[in-house]
C-alpha cells in the first residue's frame, strides 16, 4: 500500500467518479492525505478519526470539517443520518462499521475502500486476523446495496509485499423509468 505522504493509487484510480462539489468521508483519515486530494478536487471533506491532529493544519480550511471520534468505542456512528458523494477508507478495518460505510453513501456516489487481507500475516504487519479481510468479505459487505465498479484481492510488491483486499462500488442513481433506485 502507500506510505502516509501520498494518497493511495486506488482512491485517485476511481476518484473521478465521485459526484463533482459532493461531500466525501474519509475514515481514520490520519495525516489527511485522502482529505488533501479531495480537498484539491474541490470536494468538501469529513475526516474522522479518533485523533485530528493529522489535519490540524487544515482546519482552517472552509472544506474541511474534522470529526474526533473513537470508531472503535462503544458509542454510536458519530454522523448518523448522513450520506456522502464519497465513502473513503484505506489501511483500516474495524468490521461493524461497514454496514454504516456502505449506508452513508449517497444516491450517485461511491465507496472507495483497500484494506489488508488475509496473506498478509505472512508478509509483515497486520498480522492479526481481526484486521484481515477474508477474501470477498468487501463483495459481500456492498452485496445487494451498491454495484461493483472494480474490486481486486491480491498481493502487491510495492512499497512493500502486501495482501490487500480493494473495491470501488457506486450506490445507483434513480431508474428514470420505474423512479426508484436499482438495488
Amino acid at each position: 500500500m502507500t506510505d502516509r505522504l501520498g494518497p493511495s493509487p486506488w482512491v485517485i484510480r476511481w476518484s473521478h467518479l465521485v459526484p463533482a462539489g459532493g461531500e466525501v468521508l474519509d475514515v481514520a483519515s490520519g495525516h489527511g492525505r485522502h482529505a488533501r486530494l479531495f480537498l484539491d478536487q474541490g470536494h468538501p471533506v469529513v475526516a474522522v478519526d479518533i485523533d485530528v491532529a493529522g489535519v490540524a493544519d487544515l482546519t482552517s480550511h472552509p472544506g474541511l470539517e474534522a470529526v474526533e471520534a473513537d470508531l472503535e468505542g462503544a458509542g454510536p456512528w458519530p454522523l448518523p443520518g448522513r450520506s456522502f458523494a464519497a465513502a473513503v477508507v484505506t489501511n483500516y478495518l474495524h468490521r461493524p462499521l461497514l454496514p454504516e460505510l456502505v449506508g452513508a453513501v449517497a444516491t450517485g456516489g461511491v465507496l472507495i475502500y483497500e484494506t489488508f487481507a488475509r496473506g498478509n500475516e505472512r508478509l509483515g504487519r497486520p498480522s492479526n486476523p481481526d484486521y484481515l479481510l477474508a477474501p470477498g468479505e468487501l463483495l459481500e459487505a456492498v452485496r445487494g446495496r451498491l454495484e461493483v465498479v472494480a474490486y481486486e484481492n491480491i498481493v502487491v510488491s510495492e512499497p512493500r509485499p502486501t495482501a490487500i483486499q480493494r473495491i470501488c462500488a457506486r450506490r445507483p442513481r434513480a431508474n428514470p423509468g420505474h423512479g426508484n433506485d436499482v438495488m
